[in-house]
């Protein structure tokens, strides 16, 4: 599923920030093989063990990186927005997707470049590699965190670091998901996650109906969250700089 968008409604390259970081040759040596894609919710860019084509900077939306068991159970271990790409796999396995699936969780726009595009650029020693490897370390500190924060948090703090690392990769305070998608992709009971929402939504922290969240007090979401969510933050600033773009 690829849909060419219109150039009315779609982003411009340089929204992806890691695109934007690239010095303008570099930059300008990618922008011909870029190629402008939707990112409608829902769909599975990357299934576990499938060949990488492509890879996908996303300038909109949330890319979630999700584990399936073989009796149907998932978890999310990662997100991915505008401050990174989908398919970094590539340069670390040999083309082929790892155990996971890469799934469309808040739709968007993306822009996708051919495979071999990437890991000749890559293979050329500047920054792109840099910055690729920067970010290949921030998503797997991202990813070691998620792990220790589903083992050792309560459901309403991990929903809480869910809902503010997807609100650092929208331009919005609102999401549209429903409890049953939000318990899949923490990996908890759906009667957890309705419990949770129902805390913070009588608190005021947010307003939930039918499938769509809005944020309505960041800070006391900040002040209810567990150290997950800072390590992270503290970790993409560190490696990305103004390039993570938070």
């Amino acid at each position: 599923m690829k849909t060419r968008l219109s150039a009315v409604t779609t982003r411009l390259p340089n929204n992806n920030h890691l695109l934007a970081a690239l010095p303008t040759a570099d930059y300008q040596r990618l922008l011909p093989h870029l190629e402008p894609v939707a990112l409608p919710l829902g769909w599975s860019i990357y299934e576990s063990g499938s060949t990488i084509s492509h890879v996908y900077f996303p300038t909109e939306g949330i890319v979630s990186l999700l584990c399936v068991l073989e009796d149907g159970a998932s978890a999310e271990i990662a997100i991915i927005g505008r401050e990174g790409v989908v398919g970094i796999a590539l340069l670390m396995g040999g083309g082929i997707s790892p155990t996971y699936q890469a799934i469309v969780q808040s739709a968007g726009h993306a822009w996708r470049l051919p495979a071999r595009f990437l890991t000749e650029e890559f293979t050329l020693g500047g920054e792109l590699q840099h910055l690729t490897l920067r970010f290949a370390q921030a998503l797997i500190t991202q990813i070691m965190q998620t792990a220790v924060c589903n083992r050792h948090h309560k459901v309403e703090q991990q929903l809480c670091h869910w809902l503010l690392m997807s609100l650092d990769r929208l331009s919005s305070n609102e999401l549209h998901m429903t409890q049953e998608l939000m318990a899949n992709m923490l990996g908890v009971r759906r009667e957890g996650v309705t419990e949770a929402a129902g805390h913070l939504q009588n608190a005021g922290l947010i307003h939930y109906h039918r499938g769509q969240i809005t944020v309505l007090d960041r800070p006391k979401l900040e002040e209810r969250v567990c150290e997950c969510y800072a390590v992270v933050k503290r970790e993409y600033d560190r490696l990305l700089g103004h390039s993570a773009g938070w």
